[in-house]
């Protein structure tokens, strides 16, 4: 199905061609002249994902400005109604993975500006090259009447200014050598959806005692140029982008500076693993996100073949984060079944604005320094716990209790390579989770199950078994709950240890 657009120009009649799909045919000949073009129509519900508009900037433009507006009509209980996204393409064309993007603002503006040298955050400054730009609708959601738009684009003359070179946060901190770092990979500034700037949000991960973050702006990496003032010796500050497809969202974590992922695909389209591939030549990680949340297009339906690490924990814990765990684990229990590579689990705050709290929660991850380089590969390799915040941390490991590897020790993300029958030794140290109850889990489901911590949040937990009775043992702990089979909010939670010769390994590239 199309859509009917009316093209109303300043000085000049009104126009109307047809767009379907995602092609976007000639302009009507004298369609266009030097002033403000109004671009009005109405999309009807089953449209294409995106709408492209095609204007004119003349010669001399020094400024782009655009506002939008659609109506919103009323819907009968439990249907969507009207939403619309908007961004833009220069010259180059809207080609998918082509170089023509300029921003992405969602549904989060209802106006935006670009000229050479600024822009408005979740844009890119650059040059206002004369020719043919497009307006890339995104009817997010369409009312059972239709969703009916109109967009009013305004070249401004003026000289062109020099569009400044970025500079971007250095990929490495100070650190303390070998250690435990704590970061939050999903966050969201006013370069998107989010109310904070980039100072505000490292100030709040400093406050919540984070050694890093990633930046996850929504489809756009026009942040990037924007983080360098943030970082420190203190706070290693990575570059990405949540890539926000209409069929889940992916993290981009760590890539290279200047890095943007496409998101206009389906799992039907058959284009999801050239993107994957993208981020990885890029040096980042793949992180589907809160990939069980309930909202429209956020759950992830394009599989786990291409992901790196998968975003468990998301936000404050709730049902769908208990969803997520249970499938997570069920791969676990399949790849230990299996022989085949598994995937580590992570967990970020999504934070967008008050009163979201960053660092809830928080992976800490052993890493050999606080650098880009190590910190992917420790999250990568699976090392690696999540926590709720600066408060809380864990010491997990096992230790093997006999045969020729007596006193052997692996720890979160390794494996403990003993023989089938060997007695192991497992061993969490809690702190900082008053009235909070430890479970270890393996491949055999909930085998162990504490006492509460004491009001101190303190203590140790021991617990022995063997590679016959675990492939892998990982611990949780959670907060109190009331009496039933449902457990508590999370408190912490870690990657597994695996155990034995055979039955597994650790994470593979691109598992």
């Amino acid at each position: 199905m199309g859509h009917r657009t009316d093209w109303s120009v300043a000085r000049q009649g009104t126009r109307g061609f047809h767009v379907a799909g995602h092609a976007v045919p000639p302009a009507p000949p004298g369609a266009y002249v030097e002033g403000v073009t109004t671009l009005r129509g109405t999309i009807p519900p089953g449209s294409p994902d995106f709408v492209y508009l095609p204007f004119e900037v003349p010669p001399g433009t020094g400024e782009l400005k655009v506002s939008y507006t659609y109506d919103k009509p009323p819907v009968p209980p439990g249907t969507p109604g009207n939403a619309l996204d908007i961004g833009l393409f220069d010259w180059r064309g809207t080609e998918l993975g082509g170089r023509g993007f300029r921003g992405w603002s969602g549904g989060a503006r209802t106006g935006f500006f670009v000229r050479a040298d600024d822009a408005t955050p979740g844009y890119l400054p650059g040059p206002l090259r004369p020719g043919t730009w497009y307006i890339a609708l995104g009817p997010y959601t369409v009312a059972p009447q239709g969703l009916s738009y109109e967009v009013t684009v305004t070249p401004e003359e003026g000289a062109a200014g020099k569009t400044p070179e970025p500079a971007y946060p250095p990929d490495r901190a100070r650190g303390r050598g070998r250690d435990w770092y704590r970061g939050d990979c999903h966050l969201h500034s006013w370069h998107s959806d989010g109310r904070r700037t980039p100072a505000e949000i490292a100030a709040l991960a400093r406050a919540a005692g984070l050694d890093f973050l990633n930046s996850s702006d929504h489809n756009t990496h026009a942040s990037h140029a924007h983080w360098a003032g943030t970082a420190g010796d203190d706070l290693l500050v990575l570059l990405g982008e949540e890539v926000t497809t209409r069929n889940g969202h992916v993290l981009a974590l760590g890539t290279d500076p200047g890095t943007f992922v496409d998101w206009r695909y389906r799992a039907r389209d058959g284009r999801w693993a050239r993107f994957a591939r993208d981020i990885r030549r890029a040096g980042g990680l793949v992180v589907p996100a809160h990939p069980h949340a309930d909202c429209v297009g956020c759950g992830w339906k394009f599989g786990f073949a291409e992901a790196d690490v998968v975003e468990v924990w998301n936000g404050a814990w709730t049902p769908d984060d208990e969803m997520a765990l249970a499938a997570w684990d069920a791969r676990l229990v399949a790849s230990v079944r299996d022989g085949r590579a598994w995937l580590p689990a992570m967990g970020d705050s999504d934070a967008h604005r008050d009163p979201d709290v960053v660092g809830l929660p928080q992976t800490v991850v052993l890493a050999d320094g606080l650098t880009r380089e190590a910190i992917l590969e420790g999250l990568r390799a699976g090392r690696s716990y999540v926590a709720e915040s600066r408060h809380v941390s864990l010491a997990f490991s096992v230790t093997a209790d006999g045969g020729g590897r007596a006193g052997e020790e692996a720890g979160i993300g390794e494996r403990l390579a003993v023989g089938y029958d060997t007695p192991v030794t497992v061993r969490l140290e809690v702190s900082g989770a008053p009235r909070c109850s430890v479970r270890l889990v393996t491949d055999q489901g909930v085998m162990f199950t504490g006492e509460p911590l004491p009001g101190s949040g303190a203590g140790t937990v021991e617990w022995r078994t063997t590679p016959a009775r675990a492939a892998y043992v990982r611990a949780e702990v959670r907060h109190e709950t009331a009496p039933g089979p449902v457990p508590g909010a999370m408190a912490a939670f870690t990657n597994p240890v695996f155990l034995g010769r055979a039955g597994g390994g650790g994470p593979a590239e691109g598992a």
